[in-house]
């Protein structure tokens, strides 16, 4: 497992809040992994959930429309990512 950044421990508190994910610890979310059909069992609906969240959180807006929304919502490090470089744009 790949050691998270500050930036992508923050995001996985924050993915593990709005989810509910009470027996999922945020330390232990690899940001390598996929987040949808991986072991926290995410669907199309937690993804609606993380894109209200991280826009109340970051003050930025996930479209649904993106053409990249595979790639953004691929993994914690992605997701990440994507935050950090909409943020400083």
């Amino acid at each position: 497992m790949s050691t998270q950044t500050a930036a992508e421990h923050e995001l996985a508190i924050l993915i593990v809040d709005a989810l509910n994910l009470e027996a999922v610890d945020p330390a232990h979310i690899d940001p390598q992994a996929p987040l949808f059909g991986s072991d926290l069992g995410l669907d199309s609906i937690d993804a609606l959930e993380i894109a209200l969240a991280v826009s109340k959180r970051y003050g930025m807006q996930l479209r649904s429309d993106h053409p990249d929304n595979q790639r953004i919502f691929g993994s914690l490090h992605a997701l990440s990512e994507h935050i950090e470089r909409e943020r400083t744009a």
